[in-house]
């Protein structure tokens, strides 16, 4: 009966793609009834057995490690197809993905789901992935993204992102570091990119645009319609071999690091890595199974960073969530980013952001409320007073009667405004979140649940919930996992390191790093410098490779001092601290700055809140150039008397800022002061403002 279908298939696809869905999904259910017979197919991969490893760590793709397997977490590793599979039994006709097409949310079940993963699976075994070579994807979040990640691991290749914003050139690097056999793109603009390096991928066998049809018609590129139909020659049985030959420990997934300080590395992640950590950090955050309660969030940070892949991909497969896909100007700046739009039509239960999105919602509500009259401004800023005060002093539901009233008259509306109505769970991870914006949302009746953990740990190692949360931490670890302190000093402040089922398999090809990873006895070692209180609630003071020494031996952590200088200068965009190996402290600021809506570039325009800012202070600046140089007396005279401020709290005279400097332009992704998650690049500014530093220290 299977091969009757494929002529029907093919005929029937460009004339209606619905009628031929409902095919794909009764082919492939009927294929599976004749492979397995009566048997469960569940059966066929209960009790997989690992593949041979004598070490915790490797850095070859197609290595295997030993797994941390322990009175602490001593659940049975699973693949992702078996984790997937489990799923779909349970959630098969629930809603999995939502997209949107012609105005109207398109969604698809997990059953749906599991068949479009299994037919890119077939794809690309059709276009000839070797077995733990890379599937390279190259854009926007969408339905395709995730039928092409997972298609990649059911086909036997390790699935490797790629942040949309690389140049060609850093394409280049972890397309061909990967060995990637196909790049999966989205589009022209991202095609080219790729034509541009095409010469230097050796590995390179196609290429895959999953939206809108190449300009032209070049050898080995394919329209995801072209793509889909591939495979329909290849049999359930040669996929389904491919399938039964995974093992946990085996790796999976590529995580490049943003490369802040070096090359990007490859961190390889294992099939039970990515199944213990979306089954078993989530639970933390109170997410919960659909069969419970389905859970639904909205997709728009890069999957190329683990954040976003175990919260959207990874946790939404395990818990049967419904994941809608924002559009791809979701995070256009200043009031262009359709992110909040799609919120407000979704009105999501969960919702996750890298600080720098929660600061920018932040300063769109600040200008809101800037721009109320007398009374409503008044009555917003007594609720959001009420509101931060009672959940600062009461953290559990034993709060007065006049927060209740504040938040039903006031805030809920603010809150829907930003379509967070339905939302119960709020995340923020990626890098660390100021105090300020922290206690803003506490003032919106919104607890923002900070996780902190490294892409070696498969995102969060320590977790903030709903029964576990204290300001200023970022929770406790996750249960099932370990930490120690390292090097602790009088104040007890060490190195935190990591232990349990989430720690990677190795950089890619670099045995070098990976030994500096981790220790003789197998812990990964952050670079991350913390505290433990006694109720186990962790508190990042700094980085060690960030910590300046000055000339004179002082240590002094950059972050806290660059975040005391934002809060007290709310015009101030990014705030770098300068002085290792130098006789003071200097310090480079930006402004708060408008960006260009097309190339996301900051322009010379002030943004709202810090042309407000400069007004209340007597100036009429509108631009960057009204103010640098020292033109504008009154701006400067303003940031010396906060730099004061801030001066005056340091613990010693050499953590006092001596000199400062406003530069041309803010920071930014597109500039390359910033990484993919908005976290500062020092090294990169260090080296592009370095006349700018040289003249801070002329004698």
């Amino acid at each position: 009966m299977f091969p009757l279908c494929v002529p029907v298939f093919r005929s029937l696809w460009h004339t209606n793609r619905q009628i031929v869905k409902t095919l794909f999904v009764f082919q492939d259910l009927l294929s599976l009834f004749l492979i397995s017979g009566k048997k469960n197919i569940e059966e066929e991969f209960v009790g997989t057995p690992l593949a041979p490893a004598h070490s915790l760590w490797t850095t070859d793709a197609n290595g295997s490690v030993r797994l941390r397997i322990e009175e602490g977490c001593p659940e049975e590793p699973i693949t992702v197809h078996q984790m997937f599979k489990a799923s779909v039994e349970k959630y098969g006709n629930m809603y999995a993905l939502a997209s949107k097409k012609n105005d109207k949310w398109e969604k698809i079940t997990f059953l749906e789901y599991y068949q479009f993963c299994r037919r890119a699976a077939k794809g690309f075994i059709k276009l000839g992935l070797e077995r733990f070579h890379g599937v390279a994807i190259l854009g926007f979040n969408s339905a395709e993204w995730f039928f092409s990640a997972v298609g990649a691991i059911m086909a036997g290749g390790i699935m490797t992102g790629v942040y949309a914003t690389n140049s060609p050139e850093a394409c280049q690097y972890v397309v061909s570091d990967s060995k990637a056999n196909i790049i999966v793109v989205e589009n022209q603009k991202q095609l080219d990119k790729i034509l541009q390096i095409l010469d230097r991928l050796p590995h390179l066998k196609a290429i895959v645009q999953y939206s809108g049809h190449p300009r032209e018609k070049i050898a080995n590129l394919y329209s995801w319609e072209e793509f889909m139909e591939l495979g329909l020659d290849v049999s359930e049985e040669e996929l389904d071999d491919i399938i039964r030959s995974q093992r946990a420990n085996q790796c999976c997934v590529l995580i490049y690091t943003s490369g802040t300080t070096g090359k990007p590395k490859g961190v390889m992640l294992s099939h039970d890595n990515i199944t213990w950590t979306a089954n078993h950090a989530s639970r933390v955050g109170d997410m919960q199974p659909a069969d419970t309660k389905q859970e639904s969030l909205v997709s728009y940070l890069p999957l190329s960073h683990i954040a976003a892949q175990i919260y959207d991909l990874w946790t939404g497969i395990q818990w049967g969530e419904l994941v809608y896909f924002a559009q791809p100007d979701a995070l256009k700046v200043n009031t262009n980013g359709s992110l909040v739009t799609t919120l407000r039509e979704v009105c999501p239960t969960s919702h996750m952001g890298v600080p720098r999105v929660w600061e920018k919602m932040m300063e769109k509500i600040k200008q809101g409320i800037s721009e109320c009259g007398y009374v409503k401004k008044k009555l917003v800023t007594w609720a959001m007073s009420v509101s931060l005060g009672a959940n600062q002093k009461c953290m559990d539901d034993e709060k007065p009667f006049l927060f209740f009233l504040a938040d039903s008259l006031v805030l809920q509306k603010l809150r829907a405004e930003l379509g967070l109505s339905c939302c119960q769970k709020f995340f923020s991870g990626a890098a660390p979140i100021s105090s300020e914006t922290v206690q803003f949302f506490l003032g919106l009746n919104i607890w923002l649940y900070e996780a902190y953990g490294m892409s070696e740990s498969t995102g969060p190692h320590f977790m903030s919930g709903p029964k576990a949360y204290k300001l200023p931490s970022c929770g406790k670890v996750v249960p099932g996992c370990r930490y120690k302190m390292a090097n602790i000093d009088s104040e007890g402040t060490g190195e935190i390191c990591f232990w349990g089922r989430n720690i990677f398999m190795g950089f890619l090809n670099m045995e070098d790093k990976t030994r500096e990873a981790l220790d003789e006895d197998g812990w990964l070692h952050s670079g991350d410098l913390g505290k433990i209180d006694e109720e186990g609630f962790l508190y990042i003071t700094g980085r060690i490779k960030e910590l300046i020494i000055t000339a004179g031996g002082e240590n002094v952590p950059p972050v806290p001092i660059e975040e005391a200088v934002k809060k007290e200068l709310p015009l101030i965009s990014n705030a770098m601290l300068i002085g290792d190996k130098r006789k003071f402290l200097s310090m480079l600021l930006t402004l708060k700055c408008c960006s260009d809506t097309e190339t996301m570039e900051p322009t010379e325009e002030l943004s709202t809140e810090a042309a407000e800012v400069c007004r209340q202070l007597g100036s009429q600046a509108t631009k960057v150039s009204d103010i640098i140089g020292g033109k504008d007396k009154e701006v400067y005279r303003a940031i010396q008397e906060g730099i004061n401020r801030v001066n005056s709290a340091a613990t010693s005279n050499a953590q006092r800022i001596q000199k400062w400097t406003i530069l041309r332009k803010d920071f930014s992704v597109v500039g390359g002061e910033l990484g993919p998650t908005m976290k500062l690049r020092r090294p990169v500014v260090l080296e592009m403002y370095h006349k700018v530093i040289d003249n801070f220290y002329k004698e």
